[in-house]
């Protein structure tokens, strides 16, 4: 079973695809899905995303598990037998690792029919379309929605055998930020004839920088990075139009959306300040906290430290983002981190996960899963 899992991986791991892309991805998971698939195993498909129902024998509810299975334009600079085919794209953030632990739970729990329903989700587009948002605001779940839901993340920080969660917020709130500035451009030598949109730009970039130092309770944090700053052409232009993009990170929703209203009114203000045009486009889909329930947090969290093989850890809140919390914002449950231990951090070019965590995970996951059907 190791050396199978670690083969998909494998597989996997050299054909990334771009969210709602997943078609390589979507056929090599069905073909694997219907090796195991019984009597009693429905399987449906949404886009690049696939369900599996695992009807129960007795049911009195519905467990459900996700894993996320979109790649990130990275270009790959690990050197292994099993580097992306893909140019451009890399499992930057282990959803490779996801998927193969998906499968390798999916075919324990159906050695034998269950007594509860089980729903698997591999779910499309988690890092760039929220794809958990679109599958559930289309419907696709149906009448197989979950009672409670389950995923995890790899975390390269963490040595292998490491399972880490808390309860409550887990991950923040994330809103993408692109903002236009549209003025005047012309000769550097006549500056009083133009409207320079460089000068405009740094003065809302600091402005902004006010929203975390002056709006945020100090207490509950909040992050905003501009990543881009794209203006000019020449150094004797002056420049007409600076474009700037960035993020959002909160641990409330409150504050994301307290944070996207000072962002909107300061570029209203320079708007006016330099008599310019600006346009601006916040974009947060279902990128909500990512909140653990409490009773379903308490039991994964007590099951996993009675786990000998398992080191369990009280996580940290962290600034990161997930779709998953859309779905944990309908259906109750829990999300964790899974050690992997890698030199390099999500979305490196080498990350470099320890595959010794994909068995280790499948073994202990799905003592946790079945002890939910008793």
């Amino acid at each position: 079973m190791q050396e199978q899992l670690i083969e998909i991986r494998r597989q996997l791991h050299q054909i990334p695809e771009i969210g709602l892309e997943e078609v390589k991805t979507q056929k090599l998971l069905l073909e694997i899905i219907k090796s195991i698939t019984k009597d009693y195993m429905e399987i449906k498909t949404w886009q690049t995303g696939i369900l599996i129902f695992v009807h129960g024998s007795v049911p009195e509810k519905t467990i459900g598990w996700r894993a996320d299975i979109d790649g990130l334009p990275i270009t790959e600079e690990v050197d292994s037998d099993f580097t992306s085919i893909h140019m451009g794209k890399m499992h930057a953030c282990g959803h490779d690792f996801h998927m193969t632990i998906a499968l390798g739970l999916l075919e324990q729990l159906t050695i034998e029919q269950p007594k509860n329903n089980y729903l698997f989700l591999f779910q499309p587009a988690e890092e760039n379309e929220a794809g958990g948002m679109l599958m559930y605001e289309a419907g696709a779940f149906g009448s197989w929605l979950p009672d409670e839901f389950y995923g995890l993340h790899v975390n390269p920080d963490l040595p292998v055998g490491t399972i880490a969660t808390r309860v409550g917020t887990l991950f923040a709130a994330t809103c993408e930020v692109q903002i236009t500035l549209t003025g005047k451009g012309g000769h550097a030598a006549f500056p009083h004839n133009s409207n320079d949109m460089i000068v405009a730009g740094m003065s809302l970039v600091q402005q902004v920088q006010t929203i975390v130092s002056r709006n945020v309770n100090p207490i509950e944090g909040a992050v905003v990075t501009f990543g881009t700053f794209n203006a000019g052409t020449a150094t004797n232009v002056i420049a007409g139009i600076a474009k700037i993009s960035g993020t959002i990170r909160t641990l409330t929703e409150e504050m994301n959306q307290l944070t996207q209203l000072r962002i909107n009114e300061i570029c209203e203000g320079i708007a006016k300040s330099f008599n310019c045009e600006v346009d601006v486009f916040l974009d947060q889909k279902g990128y909500v906290p990512v909140i653990n329930d409490k009773e379903t947090t308490e039991k994964f969290m007590t099951f996993m430290k009675h786990t000998p093989e398992v080191i369990f850890k009280e996580a940290e809140v962290a600034m990161t983002g997930e779709d998953f919390g859309y779905l944990l914002s309908k259906v109750p449950g829990t999300m964790f981190w899974l050690g992997v231990d890698s030199p390099y951090g999500l979305h490196s070019a080498k990350f470099e996960p320890k595959e010794e965590a994909i068995p280790f995970a499948v073994k202990n996951i799905s003592k946790f899963l079945k002890a939910l059907d008793k």
